[in-house]
């Protein structure tokens, strides 16, 4: 019960900072830093992804690309 409350923290959280309502003010690396700018943004959307996962949703399935079944003849 007390991982599930984390989880759901950690994903608040990370969509708390996704959403980012103070404009930027809140960075915890500069996004004018080329190469580094976007790793906290990167980093909070694995969190977020992984959080959803441990909970049953698997949005990273979205992109992939479906099987084809074979089709079956009828005799």
């Amino acid at each position: 019960m007390q991982k599930n409350i984390v989880v759901i923290m950690v994903g608040l959280l990370s969509i708390l900072y996704l959403l980012n309502p103070g404009a930027g003010v809140f960075e915890l690396i500069p996004d004018n830093i080329p190469g580094l700018g976007n790793l906290d943004e990167a980093t909070a959307v694995l969190l977020l992804v992984s959080c959803l996962r441990y909970f049953g949703i698997d949005i990273a399935n979205v992109f992939r690309k479906k099987k084809s079944r074979d089709v079956v003849k009828e005799d």
